[in-house]
């Protein structure tokens, strides 16, 4: 079964009930996830003894997603998203219940063993923008990102919400309080897998549309290593706009609360600032998907650019109780990111062909988990050596270069997204 032999009005409804699949299923694993995160470093201080090596999980569950990425992609290209999907989202249910025996057995290296898959996991939840984006023509493909990113909005509130709630469980059933929380993707994630496998089918990629699938009475594709389409500007720049805006975004978040807890504010300050910037990441995707898709692609980028090298300096230079500062600097920094992040995977989509689409989406995803937690270890170094004012400083520096280097090939990147979407349109 394809697009092309099903009816209008049957394909119609066989995207939308795709579509909505993975926005719940985007909205069901970041919950678990954001859950499972949001408790790592206090287990792990727990089972040291020290803050030294904290920071691990948190890092280890970065890795694992960028682990995630190349493995499910690849897995996706020989089997279909449905599979791919599935598969990821079971891979972060069994990590949940590694570090769930490990806070039980108090064992610090099954801890990290779980964190990786429940990263691995959550690499499935950022590869689900690129199947709805496969099932829309280019003009409304960034919207469709935009949609399944926001679905991520549900995660950042419910899922630090239902910590306390899964620690008093987890001591009503006679479980170390910490515990609890890695429950939460054992049941929030499962459900995740279980509506992947059951409704993405048709499979999403054989409801792509037309711009998207390949002729079958075409020659068959000449299938490139990913070294060779990675050169081409259009790909480069939209790998280097994504990796850049996330480096950028965690390397700032990253070191925020300990410099409020450093300088006198509570706990309830820290998690007001939080939640603006997971308010500013998530909420306002589907606004970024419309600006892409109305102005472009680049120059959104540029916007979300601009927007972050605003917030660097913002929080580099606010004053030490300046929570209000601190607050309004970390909400712009999720909302440049949400534009640079709908935007670039826009961006990398519609400059690939379809089967070349998913190998590459793996490879940035990796890209961007790598830069993260690369961000998120070395801030803390930056921090300790030369102070938060740097980091800042840092962040809107990175910010400079990205800008400079997308104005220096924005004429070849314009042609050749140009060329890419005129092919698409003879496809079709």
């Amino acid at each position: 079964m394809t697009a092309a032999t099903l009816s209008p009005s049957v394909l119609d409804h066989a995207r939308r009930r795709s579509r909505n699949t993975l926005i719940a299923g985007v909205a069901l694993g970041s919950t678990g996830h954001i859950a499972a995160v949001t408790v790592a470093t206090i287990v792990a201080r727990d089972m040291l003894g020290s803050e030294a090596w904290a920071g691990l999980p948190g890092a280890t569950v970065v890795l694992g997603a960028a682990l995630g990425a190349v493995l499910l992609s690849g897995l996706m290209a020989q089997r279909g998203r449905r599979i791919g999907l599935a598969t990821g989202y079971s891979v972060g249910v069994i990590g949940a219940l590694l570090a769930t025996a490990a806070v039980v057995m108090r064992s610090f290296p099954l801890l990290l063993l779980g964190t990786v898959l429940i990263g691995f996991g959550n690499a499935a939840n950022q590869l689900s923008r690129y199947a709805a984006a496969d099932m829309v023509p280019p003009e409304r493909r960034a919207s469709a990102i935009g949609l399944v990113v926001w679905a991520a909005t549900v995660g950042s509130v419910v899922g630090p919400w239902l910590v306390p709630i899964a620690s008093d469980f987890a001591v009503g059933i006679g479980l170390p309080p910490l515990a609890g929380p890695y429950l939460v993707p054992v049941v929030f994630v499962g459900l995740a897998a279980l509506l992947s496998f059951v409704l993405l089918r048709p499979d999403p990629y054989e409801l792509a549309d037309e711009s998207a699938r390949i002729d079958p009475d075409a020659e068959p594709a000449v299938i490139l290593p990913v070294r060779e389409i990675l050169r081409r500007p259009a790909v480069a720049a939209a790998i280097v706009a994504l990796v850049i805006n996330q480096f950028v975004m965690v390397l700032i978040m990253t070191m925020t609360p300990l410099h409020m807890t450093e300088h006198g504010h509570g706990l309830a300050a820290v998690g007001m600032v939080l939640s603006g910037h997971t308010l500013g990441m998530y909420a306002f995707s589907p606004l970024s998907g419309w600006l892409s898709d109305r102005y472009g692609r680049v120059p959104t980028i540029f916007l979300g650019t601009t927007v972050l090298a605003i917030a660097s300096l913002m929080a580099a230079f606010a004053p030490p109780d300046g929570g209000l500062v601190l607050l309004l600097a970390l909400f712009l920094l999720g909302l440049g990111w949400s534009f640079g992040f709908v935007a670039g995977s826009a961006m990398l989509s519609e400059n690939l062909e379809i089967h070349e689409r998913t190998r590459v989406q793996g490879v940035a995803d990796a890209l961007i988990w790598s830069s993260a937690a690369a961000a998120s270890l070395g801030s803390g170094l930056i921090v300790a050596a030369v102070g938060y004012t740097a980091l800042g400083i840092l962040g809107a520096s990175a910010v400079i270069v990205l800008m400079v280097v997308l104005r220096s090939h924005r004429r070849t990147v314009a042609r050749e997204a140009a060329a890419t979407a005129t092919a698409a349109a003879d496809r079709g």
